[in-house]
């Protein structure tokens, strides 16, 4: 009786080792999504996408109001302006452009 139990408890550590390396080799397969925590979204301020629309009027690049808002527009304005300086096309205003513009950073992106 004894035996038996024995066999039946190692029986079952044996499917239950094999359940759970065949479980943690499907996460790794190809096809499944890794999800990976991202940090902090950086945004512009209001007053940030004002004076960049007011740089960009300036030197032609955007024709409409500055409203303090990431229009159609100003991201095309953003385009042009970030191809013209060299940097990399995005048509947002991100921490290199700002920079390039001369724009100042909260303290909040400053440490981003």
């Amino acid at each position: 009786m004894k035996k038996f139990l024995a066999l039946t408890l190692l029986l079952l550590c044996v499917c239950n080792t094999g359940v759970l390396a065949q479980n943690s080799t499907s996460n790794t397969k190809a096809g499944t999504k890794q999800v990976t925590k991202r940090g902090p979204v950086f945004r512009a301020t209001k007053d940030q996408i004002n004076q960049a629309q007011a740089i960009l009027k300036e030197r032609g690049f955007y024709a409409g109001e500055q409203l303090g808002k990431l229009d159609d527009a100003t991201r095309e304005g953003l385009r042009k302006y970030q191809q013209a300086e060299g940097l990399k096309v995005t048509g947002t205003l991100n921490k290199i452009t700002l920079e390039k513009m001369n724009i100042a950073l909260t303290e909040k992106q400053k440490s981003m």
